[in-house]
């Protein structure tokens, strides 16, 4: 496996989390998201979107709209230069969801489901991948994976960081670039 990934938690990451975004009406986009895309892709590297979509869950909107969501971000990405390899989701949740969503998942984070299966699916070398989120549970499934360079976005500086190697924060996107190199 010699193909590294920069993981991205969609909601807060790549776009601004305004609660359960599922229409391209409610997306704004991150400052400086397509930079580090592109900057990623110019470096060979696979860009993978790993997000909890509890909202499915909890019956807020279906599947399909998540994926029509999904493909609409993808083509505004392609647009600036930049791909998204794959989206991986997990609509779960382990208490507040309907009845057919409601159980404990090995993907949702922070469990490590989604990366392992990207790591499977797309040959991916973790321990030279990057992840990017904006809460401790994603880097703690980054973690779990064991995906080296764990980034948390926090343009505040208020969330509590793990003192470990690996783990550093970033308070604009435009900083992920230089941990890409």
């Amino acid at each position: 496996m010699t193909v590294r990934a920069l993981f991205l938690d969609r909601d807060g990451v790549v776009n601004v989390d305004h609660g359960y975004v599922h229409r391209p009406e409610q997306v704004d986009f991150v400052p400086g998201i397509f930079e580090l895309v592109a900057a990623a892709r110019a470096r060979q590297w696979a860009v993978v979107v790993v997000t909890n979509q509890s909202g499915i869950g909890r019956g807020y909107y279906d599947e399909p709209a998540f994926r029509h969501l999904s493909e609409w971000m993808r083509g505004r990405f392609a647009e600036n230069e930049g791909r998204i390899d794959a989206v991986y989701h997990c609509p779960h949740h382990p208490r507040d969801a309907l009845p057919e969503y409601r159980k404990d998942c090995t993907d949702r984070k922070p469990a490590p489901g989604m990366l392992l299966r990207a790591r499977d699916d797309l040959g991916l070398d973790l321990a030279g991948s990057v992840l990017i989120g904006d809460r401790p549970s994603d880097l703690e499934a980054a973690r779990r994976a064991g995906v080296g360079t764990r980034l948390l976005f926090d343009p505040e500086g208020t969330e509590s960081l793990p003192d470990e190697p690996g783990v550093a924060r970033i308070r604009t996107l435009p900083e992920a670039i230089a941990w890409l190199d």
